[in-house]
């Protein structure tokens, strides 16, 4: 017996063939390639964020989120700039030298423009959130209180450009995040590349 081997029939065999699993490896490997993208979720929790400051009222604090963590930004008033001065001789690291701040945010004001602090509103000793004690002379903080930023966890005191005081149990100042003023009422939080204020 002899066989005839129709060879039309087995490229058209051997194509479908191949063509079928090649369909079957795109449809297989598209979601697993799809599960190494970042979702639209972690993309935006290391995104910069913007916040309007146009109605943040002098010594007011506004609190927004970014990266998962609190970020707050407090418009100082002239008195709240002067009691900068008053905290320093009780500051453990008044000029911010072994702080985390960006360059142009290591000086007595820790920031670009005196009058708007941005900072991120997590104690440097175990992550507490600290809770901003303004006023001078506050009974719930000290009678010598200066004004700050007060964690009640563990005692950490901060003054009102959150540089930490002696004594404390936090080792270091607030961290002050990257940013940067797109008008002179609006700030960009996790980006530091336009020109500030």
């Amino acid at each position: 017996m002899s066989e005839e081997v129709d060879l039309g029939r087995r490229r058209l065999l051997t194509t479908a063939t191949a063509l079928t699993g090649a369909v079957g490896v795109v449809f297989t490997a598209t979601p697993f390639l799809a599960s190494w993208k970042p979702s639209a979720r972690a993309k935006a929790m290391g995104a910069p964020i913007e916040i309007d400051l146009s109605k943040l009222e002098p010594g007011s604090m506004l609190k927004v989120e970014w990266r998962g963590k609190p970020v707050w930004v407090v418009r100082r008033t002239p008195e709240m700039l002067k009691q900068l001065e008053q905290a320093t001789p009780f500051l453990l690291d008044p000029k911010s030298e072994g702080s985390v701040q960006p360059e142009y945010a290591k000086n007595e004001a820790r920031a670009r423009n005196p009058e708007y602090f941005v900072v991120l509103g997590v104690c440097t000793h175990l992550g507490c959130s600290p809770l901003p004690k303004f006023d001078a002379a506050d009974v719930t903080v000290s009678a010598d209180w200066p004004g700050g930023f007060y964690c009640p966890c563990h005692g950490s005191k901060f003054d009102l450009s959150g540089r930490v005081f002696k004594g404390v149990p936090a080792p270091a100042n607030l961290t002050v995040p990257p940013y940067s003023f797109l008008t002179d009422t609006r700030v960009m939080v996790g980006s530091d590349t336009s020109q500030s204020a």
